[in-house]
């Protein structure tokens, strides 16, 4: 823990504060509780790392990373924050958490109450017990249509250069035409050439047939998407064809770790299992492409008698998790897997899974869209997702 944390002296805080006061009056309140807020932000991360600002502290457990600007509507009006950042953890001011999760909650009560057939005077009951006014059914439609405009002209926006692309895909339940399906939630992740990453866009489709990738990849592209280097993805039904049919020049990284659990279906033996993983890891951890593409060859010679299968599958599939010795070493660790995109996909997930079934595919889309939206405005003001290079 900090001994004596102190982003600014109290005197000087207070001063400032009475200065506001005096100079404005009660106007100038909101003014006041702005810098009250943000000092108290200020000190609430300092806790969170264990260190001051600009203290050398060997319990630091991790670093300040600036601050990201905030409108809060209060009783008094609209605040402007700053809400202070840091590097690697996860840190957001507690106040500000538990309004978070009201908004979440509200959502959720939502959904499930539309889910379940529950009539509109019943709805508006729950968001008057969460949030304590009062709502009508056409302000909940008005707010619902305001939602989808907002979103749509982030789905549409125009985007430019991006060097890699991460593509990935999921299933959320939806209620479709008197049935629950399994609707497909497409999406594209694009990294710059200054190694910033942005959430490109968002799907929700029927199925991940090949037109519904080469619909949502030509949207892509139609918003401007061009000098993609690299396309990093797993082999998702139907993505391969697209891919070729509107990126045909650009290569394909498939995820090695999908490849290392792929491979585990075509060994005979559960003694096997761990042999091969540590030879295919062999491969993929190779000095240079050389190196990787003659043990491939050993490996597949090696399992031809005892697991003809898999020495098959081998010979067929794992050159395609081999495309990342053509890029840059600095950036291997980044772009040999699709973890970039797994892992926003956990986060959606994580949103998803408090309604459970959704009432349609624009409930599905809309909240799918506002997740993606927060976690790439995250992204844009925090650290760039690729490492330098020296010569850079």
């Amino acid at each position: 823990m900090v001994g004596n944390i102190n982003c600014r002296t109290n005197s000087g805080i207070s001063n400032e504060i009475l200065e506001v006061i005096i100079n404005h009056g009660m106007e100038g309140l909101p003014r006041a509780v702005e810098i009250i807020y943000n000092e108290a932000m200020k000190i609430e991360r300092s806790r969170h790392l264990g260190a001051d600002h600009y203290e050398h502290n060997c319990e630091r457990t991790d670093y300040a990373n600036g601050y990201k600007p905030k409108t809060l509507k209060t009783q008094l009006g609209q605040l402007n924050l700053n809400i202070p950042q840091v590097r690697q953890g996860d840190f957001y001011p507690s106040f500000l958490e538990k309004g978070c999760r009201s908004d979440r909650a509200l959502k959720a009560a939502l959904a499930e109450m539309y889910v379940q057939g529950v009539s509109t005077r019943d709805v508006t009951k729950i968001i008057e017990d969460l949030c304590g006014f009062q709502v009508t059914s056409t302000e909940v439609s008005r707010a619902t249509k305001l939602l989808d405009e907002e979103f749509e002209k982030w789905r549409t926006r125009e985007i430019g250069k991006y060097e890699y692309l991460f593509l990935d895909a999921r299933y959320e339940n939806t209620r479709n035409a008197g049935s629950v399906v399994d609707l497909a939630v497409l999406c594209a992740i694009g990294v710059t050439e200054s190694g910033n990453r942005e959430v490109l866009g968002v799907s929700v489709k029927l199925s991940e047939a090949e037109i519904h990738w080469r619909e949502f990849l030509e949207s892509l592209q139609k918003r401007g998407l061009h000098g993609v280097k690299l396309i990093i993805s797993d082999a998702h039904s139907g993505l391969n064809a697209a891919k070729k049919a509107i990126f045909p020049s650009v290569p394909w990284q498939r995820c090695q770790f999908h490849l290392q659990q792929n491979a585990q279906s075509y060994i005979p033996k559960k003694t096997m299992k761990k042999a091969v993983a540590a030879d295919i890891r062999s491969i993929f951890n190779a000095a240079n492409r050389e190196e990787a593409d003659r043990l491939l060859k050993i490996n597949i010679e090696k399992y031809s008698s005892i697991a003809p299968q898999l020495s098959e599958w081998m010979g067929e599939n794992i050159p395609q998790g081999l495309t990342v010795f053509s890029f840059p070493a600095e950036y291997k660790q980044y772009i040999r897997t699709n973890n970039l995109a797994e892992r926003l996909n956990k986060e959606i997930r994580r949103r998803t899974r408090k309604v459970g079934i959704f009432p349609n595919e624009a409930s599905c889309l809309r909240l799918v869209t506002a997740v993606v939206m927060e976690i790439s405005e995250e992204w844009l003001v925090g650290t760039r997702y690729l490492p330098k290079i020296d010569s850079e």
